[in-house]
């Protein structure tokens, strides 16, 4: 059977030459339907019931994906009228962002005061250039005793304040909307370089996060990847001395990773971070294929074979070999069908199907333009045969390993034993933003962020009254503000935001603003009409709906 293969290939090699091309044409056609997929939501089934839980919460209150612009004054000081004018300028180009739903900032932050019996209900900033001291110092003072700001949209020093800016998504063609919301992101972040050079600007947030994972693979696939290949086509030229061989192993290699992605759009696979590194593993195997037959090949034609004899002698020697291991190198990569992710099953997928290209073409397109194209290659001498010639440097090796076997054995035990000891040290490193090198902005936007104003990762809870208008009920604002002052005395925790904080406010407003009743009310209707006059009078965007659902239970 395999000599039947090896005589078919060589003997009708246009024809397989034909055949290799027009499936790689056919395949990689399939390239166009590859889009990149920047949801956050592909790590996950749709069944998967954390995501199920998520989604529940936001169809329930609102969306949370949002973009954080954070503003840095260079005199540390954000309470000046020309940054809180930066503030209220750039708080209202936030709302052209596309698909934004609510924008929060220092400038808009719904400040709440007494009047005689009334409740006011104002932007704690406006008109910002007339400020006097005196005004600043009163902004000032609201701000940085604001739980609902403090660590969250101003530093607890006052030196760098921050623009939250909520997205709604439609979700239609995810591929485009969010690269159309980073990019007027980006816009504004030119325009308050440009506008107010004496601020640094800062951006993150789910959106940019999304954003940042295709332009990462994006880079990788443009410089990372076109490296990797010639530093590996040059290693393989070095172990076979041989233009054309290295030649034949590219375009295996192309073809392979070409067919494999092609195919994967054909499948309707969509493109993410994991799925971007099929095509390194993929050459990295299909190098392996190439070069088990090309120095066999090198090897007969340096015994005297002809170039056909010696390919012949080649496949033969390696046609069993090379299919069991790529077999069993495919299976181990469709094990990751297992994966509670559907990316990495993905990967999976395409990486063992590049695998079998990769035995494919080397099996067919290498052998047959190796016959056809010119190949020189040394025949040695009867000098060179003699046993006594000069030894190569992995002759020495072979012979060394071989004649020191029994104290290799105990070495390299001994070795392996030290190895395995660093085993526990090994962690789960799950923190998305250390996904990206310090030289991605995303990247070192955020980590400045997290040092100087608040955490990018939240964790939201969805506490249920059971009962129509049950979140005024004082029984259970008492345990919200249990829960909320445990989860404050948590190490790992920056900042909680929580509506009985709005709640204790109100109800010292409504005492004249005494501090003495900055505290949940003791009535469940006052809570109710508290919470009433204050809804009614918010302004468009700024409601409690991500906070309180419609039927005021949860």
């Amino acid at each position: 059977m395999g000599e039947q293969y090896i005589n078919a290939v060589l003997r009708r090699r246009w024809w397989v030459l034909l055949f290799s091309l027009l499936l790689v044409f056919f395949l990689m056609s399939g390239g166009r339907f590859l889009k990149f997929d920047n949801d956050y939501r592909i790590f996950f089934d749709g069944t998967n019931p954390q995501l199920l839980a998520f989604e529940e919460l936001q169809s329930t209150y609102t969306k949370n994906d949002n973009a954080l612009l954070v503003l840095a004054p260079k005199n540390g000081n954000v309470f000046t009228p020309e940054t809180l004018n930066a503030v209220v300028d750039i708080t209202k180009r936030a709302w052209q962002v596309p698909y934004s739903l609510r924008v929060d900032s220092l400038s808009n932050y719904q400040h709440t005061y007494a009047e005689g019996d009334d409740l006011t209900v104002i932007d704690l900033v406006e008109n910002p250039k007339n400020l006097t001291t005196e005004q600043l110092n009163y902004i000032r003072d609201v701000a940085l005793n604001e739980p609902l700001l403090v660590k969250r949209l101003v530093s607890e020093s006052g030196h760098i304040t921050a623009i939250n800016i909520t997205l709604e998504l439609p979700g239609k063609d995810v591929t485009a909307e969010n690269p159309q919301a980073v990019a007027k992101i980006r816009e504004i972040e030119q325009y308050v370089r440009d506008t107010y050079p004496e601020l640094d600007v800062y951006l993150s947030g789910i959106v940019m996060m999304n954003n940042a994972f295709p332009e990462a693979s994006q880079y990788d696939m443009q410089h990372l990847i076109p490296l990797a290949v010639l530093v590996i086509l040059a290693m393989v030229f070095l172990l076979l001395r041989h233009v054309i061989g290295t030649f034949v192993t590219f375009l295996v290699i192309v073809f392979s990773v070409m067919a494999a992605m092609g195919s994967a759009g054909w499948l309707g696979v969509h493109l993410s971070p994991p799925v971007m590194t099929a095509p390194i593993i993929i050459l990295t195997l299909a190098i392996a294929d190439c070069v088990h037959i090309l120095s066999n090949w090198l090897q007969g034609m340096r015994q005297g074979l002809n170039k056909h004899t010696a390919m012949a002698e080649s496949l033969r020697i390696n046609l069993a070999p090379v299919f069991l291991t790529s077999l069993t190198t495919a299976i181990g990569f469709l094990s990751l069908n297992f994966s509670d992710a559907p990316p990495f099953r993905d990967l999976g997928n395409i990486s063992a199907l590049g695998v079998m290209f990769a035995w494919l073409f080397s099996m067919t397109l290498l052998p047959v333009l190796v016959v056809l194209l010119p190949s020189f290659s040394k025949k040695n001498s009867s000098s060179t045969l003699d046993k006594n010639a000069k030894k190569t440097v992995m002759d020495q090796l072979a012979d060394f390993v071989i004649a020191q076997q029994k104290r290799l054995i105990w070495v390299m035990g001994a070795v392996i034993l030290v190895l395995i000891a660093f085993i526990p040290k090994n962690e789960l490193n799950d923190v998305f933003v250390q996904y990206f090198d310090e030289r991605i902005q995303f990247r070192t936007d955020t980590d400045f962020i997290v040092e100087n104003l608040t955490g990018v990762y939240f964790v939201d809870y969805s506490l249920n009254a059971k009962e129509d208008n049950g979140v005024s009920a004082p029984q259970f604002q008492q345990e919200v503000e249990t829960f909320t002052n445990w989860l404050r005395d948590q190490p790992e925790v920056l900042h909680v935001n929580t509506y009985t904080d709005i709640m204790k406010r109100l109800n010292r407003n409504m005492h004249a603003d005494d501090n003495a009743w900055y505290r949940l009310p003791d009535q469940r209707d006052l809570a109710a009409q508290y919470l009433l006059l204050y809804e009614m009078s918010l302004p468009y965007g700024l409601d409690l709906n991500n906070q309180i659902d419609i039927r005021k239970q949860s």
